[in-house]
């Protein structure tokens, strides 16, 4: 398709979209009984147009070089937060939020560029146990743990971060059981989230759930502990404990937990209880579009889909995940979920960016400009030849 106005000549291709100003052209018309001219008459009846463009502007998409988007791809991290109280009489939900970790500890301990770190603490038995890990969560998986630096994203090794993370859970469980401030039937689950460069760490412990939005779909990045699932029944049964209407011991729905002391002493026993967190790691692409944090109020009453799509919605709509983890409280609680509500949703692209679903690619254009002169000449074949077959060749 030609499309021509005093400025400009539009030629429409299905591939690429180029904008290119002061580019060079030759515009000839070759006549059918004289091939070997290709300057012939513009009015002559049996026609076709030839371009000749030769393109040198640096926004042309053919000189762009192509590279692994993964190797290219950075995540520009923002996150926005929401909590409730839900239906229960007291909140006991805590979470953590820092998008930029390297700013945060200063100069104490080097992370890469991007860093961030995330938490969800979802208390029970009272709320002491999940303030407690809040308030000093810096202290167990930054400083107390010895956390593997380094500020080379690529020297980072997820093995090395699980062993301190692992050893920062078992920290902080033996730290509740020391605090005579924390009842001992206080407890906690724990699910947390680092990310150094472009790798993704998961670690938890109990059922809060992380989920990672990859292209629309949900792929979930942690394991709900409850003791009726199997893995963890098994677990359970073999360490003496019982299963009785869903409930650990008769008494609790995690089988995974921080504190609730009364059920692990005496301490060094084995018990079905534990604070052994497990882990899941990934590389982020552009491909990865956002991660969900949430308590097991969240996926009490949705899929992990159903909550990939809510906030994917929101996003496209105001691009805000603070009002997107909101959002999914709210549908939480028209869904009447029974617990307390905290939610976290961490973008990976930058403000206002907004990925698509895969597409058919649309019609793109390529724009050339032309002079005054080679404009009114073809013009004038347009109006005396309007019944014409014209080919454009670009």
């Amino acid at each position: 398709m030609l499309i021509c106005d005093d400025r400009r000549l539009e030629m429409v291709a299905e591939t690429e979209t180029v904008r290119v100003l002061d580019v060079q052209y030759r515009c000839g018309v070759v006549g059918k009984g004289n091939s070997n001219n290709h300057t012939t008459d513009l009015y002559d009846s049996d026609v076709k147009v030839e371009f000749e463009v030769d393109v040198n502007s640096p926004n042309d998409a053919s000189n762009v070089p192509v590279e692994s988007d993964i190797l290219q791809f950075t995540p520009c991290i923002r996150s926005g937060s929401f909590a409730d109280i839900g239906p229960r009489r007291f909140m006991e939900d805590e979470h953590i939020r820092i998008d930029n970790l390297s700013s945060y500890l200063g100069s104490a301990v080097r992370c890469p560029s991007p860093s961030a770190f995330y938490g969800v603490f979802d208390g029970h038995g009272g709320p002491d146990a999940a303030a407690y890990i809040k308030k000093n969560a810096m202290r167990f998986f930054f400083e107390d743990a010895d956390f593997s630096q380094t500020s080379e994203s690529n020297d980072v090794s997820l093995d090395e971060v699980e062993d301190s993370f692992r050893r920062a859970f078992l920290l902080a469980d033996v730290a509740l059981a020391d605090d005579c401030s924390v009842s001992s039937s206080s407890g906690t689950t724990a699910l947390t989230a680092l990310i150094l460069g472009r790798q993704l760490l998961v670690a938890n412990a109990g059922d809060c759930r992380a989920v990672l939005c990859r292209r629309g779909e949900a792929i979930d990045m942690s394991q709900d502990h409850r003791p009726i699932y199997p893995s963890e029944r098994r677990r359970v049964m073999d360490l003496g404990g019982y299963i009785d209407d869903g409930y650990l011991n008769g008494v609790l729905s995690v089988s995974r937990a921080l504190g609730d002391w009364d059920m692990k002493l005496p301490r060094g026993s084995s018990s079905p209880l534990i604070a052994e967190p497990e882990f899941q790691q990934t590389v982020l692409t552009e491909d990865d579009e956002f991660l969900i944090i949430g308590c097991d109020g969240i996926w009490d009453v949705m899929t992990s889909q159903d909550a990939v799509t809510i906030v994917r919605r929101g996003l496209r709509r105001h691009d805000n995940p603070e009002q997107c983890a909101r959002e999914l409280v709210m549908e939480a609680l028209r869904k009447n979920t029974f617990d307390n509500l905290t939610v976290i949703v961490i973008c990976f692209s930058p403000l206002d960016h907004r990925e698509s679903s895969p597409t058919p690619k649309q019609q793109k254009v390529r724009c050339v400009s032309l002079s005054e002169e080679a404009l009114c000449s073809l013009k004038k074949l347009l109006d005396n030849n309007g019944n014409d077959v014209v080919n454009i060749l670009s």
